[in-house]
């Protein structure tokens, strides 16, 4: 794989959560497997006071213990402590990181990672180009932005106003770490490279799209936050809607960031608007109530810290919708996030039409069971292929077999987690797994007369759940007939023989 140039990471909000857990092990990560140049850097900064040598000792409590590189990887790190608001702080990074480029024989190549609250998202940005810092003259400057993206369509489109008026698009990097998971890229390849899938991928074959986020985890002390956000902005809108996108786009003409992204925008600009009499038959939201699990006791979710005894915040969303194009006309694509299910599983069912005559029809229509590809993302990562196939013996009984891949089976593979994936990406200048401005705006689009109708329309339920189950069961009433929604496991494969939750 090509090593990308020299350069410095700047991670703003180096004390918080994110950067301890997730972005230092997985710049450690990329250090180890030699994805990274000889010559690069770290630079901490936030506004607690540290030196170098303290924060490199709070970062090596989350690296692999006993690992030899973890000093020669630690050496590389740096800090400055920096007050967001202060326009002369901002000069000071740029001294610190011209002494260090000097000093380690660095190219002027900065990647700014904004791992910060939201309302930053705008200040770091124009107090670095304030300072100059968003020049490329000498090298490239990129900007790395964590969700959310805004709060509503109208905060999301002045955050683009205010990036875009000292930055070009090809410079903000909106990251998604939904997107940098590994069986995510290879739906594309699923799609697009196998003969036997793509000419079934549309209206003509496929019965319903399904796609499913769990979360066996509350709001685990984060009630504040959440709060203010629920399942609708803090998964569905982004994560879930951008994985439609990539389930549903036609080919692209390149596989380059540009052309995949274009292909993804027509797929928003087709989801066809919920209209507002229309949200509460095709969109339910829950909220999970006190409940036992395991013979332990679960608090409900107004019963969390830092929630309101009154909220109305949805924990639970499921809703159904179409695209409206050519491929999709007609098919039902239907969306489930929640907290507090029975398992933590992330993944999406394509089901497909049933043959137009039951042949082997001896025990009635209830023993065809409807062939599906479910595209694992979390946990257990694979694909599942679910076909009919004969049971041994006399007569033509039919029974429901599978035929799986698990991404475990590759053991002699690195298979990088998805910050390593999308730091490494930003790092070459690969844009094609990260959310473009007017994408998001699309997303936002979609979503916003459902945020305005709850918020407006005090009649529109929230039904409560029990913690430890699949949310509430007018969920069920989404899908027509005596359909209903795939239940998974945490193992992909073996479903039938046992369920482990």
């Amino acid at each position: 794989m090509k090593i990308p140039d020299s350069h410095i990471i700047v991670i703003f909000g180096a004390s918080g959560d994110l950067t301890k857990r997730m972005l230092i092990p997985a710049i450690h990560q990329l250090f180890i497997h030699h994805l990274l140049p000889e010559n690069f850097a770290i630079l901490g900064t936030s506004r607690t006071q540290l030196s170098d040598i303290e924060f490199r000792q709070r970062m090596n409590e989350f690296l692999p213990s006993g690992e030899e590189t973890n000093s020669q990887f630690l050496n590389k790190v740096y800090y400055q402590t920096i007050d967001y608001d202060l326009q002369e702080d901002y000069q000071k990074l740029k001294i610190r990181l011209e002494s260090l480029k000097q000093t380690l024989n660095i190219s002027s190549n900065y990647l700014f990672y904004l791992s910060t609250p939201p309302n930053l998202y705008d200040v770091i940005p124009e107090k670095l180009a304030l300072a100059d810092l968003n020049n490329q003259a000498d090298g490239f400057k990129r900007l790395i932005i964590e969700k959310p993206f805004g709060i509503n369509l109208s905060s999301a489109k002045n955050l683009n106003i205010s990036l875009l008026k000292n930055y070009e698009e090809n410079q903000i990097y909106r990251i998604d770490h939904y997107l940098g998971k590994e069986t995510v890229q290879n739906l594309m390849v699923t799609r697009f490279a196998n003969g036997i899938f793509e000419p079934v991928w549309n209206r003509n074959f496929i019965e319903r799209v399904e796609i499913s986020s769990a979360e066996s985890l509350g709001v685990e002390g984060r009630g504040g936050y959440y709060d203010h956000s629920g399942a609708m902005r803090d998964m569905v809108q982004n994560h879930l809607l951008q994985v439609v996108g990539m389930v549903a786009m036609e080919p692209p003409v390149v596989i380059e960031a540009d052309a995949i992204r274009h292909e993804v925008m027509k797929v928003f600009q087709s989801l066809r608007p919920i209209k507002p009499e229309d949200i509460r038959k095709q969109v339910i939201r829950g909220q999970y109530t006190a409940s036992t699990i395991k013979g332990q006791s679960i608090a409900g979710y107004r019963d969390e810290p830092g929630v309101d005894p009154d909220s109305h915040t949805e924990t639970f969303v499921a809703m159904k919708f179409y695209i409206d194009n050519w491929r999709w006309a007609g098919v039902p694509f239907f969306i489930r996030s929640g907290k507090k299910l029975p398992t933590r599983v992330t993944e999406i069912v394509i089901e497909f039409k049933p043959t137009p005559h039951h042949l082997f029809d001896q025990k009635g229509f209830e023993q065809y069971k409807p062939n599906q590809l479910i595209i694992r993302i979390q946990p257990d990562e694979g694909i599942l292929l679910k076909f009919n196939m004969k049971e041994p013996g006399a007569g033509f009984m039919v029974n429901q077999v599978n035929m799986d891949f698990h991404y475990s089976s590759l053991t002699d593979i690195h298979l990088p987690a998805a910050y390593e994936r999308l730091i490494l990406d930003s790092l070459h200048g690969d844009a094609t797994l990260f959310s473009r401005g007017d994408t998001v705006e699309a997303a936002w689009n979609f979503i916003q007369p459902i945020l305005d109708a709850w918020e407006n329309d005090p009649s529109i339920p929230i039904y409560g759940y029990p913690a430890g189950t699949w949310g509430p069961y007018e969920s069920d009433g989404l899908i027509e007939g005596d359909k209903t929604w795939r239940y998974p496991c945490k193992n992909l494969s073996d479903d039938g023989l046992y369920c482990e939750l």
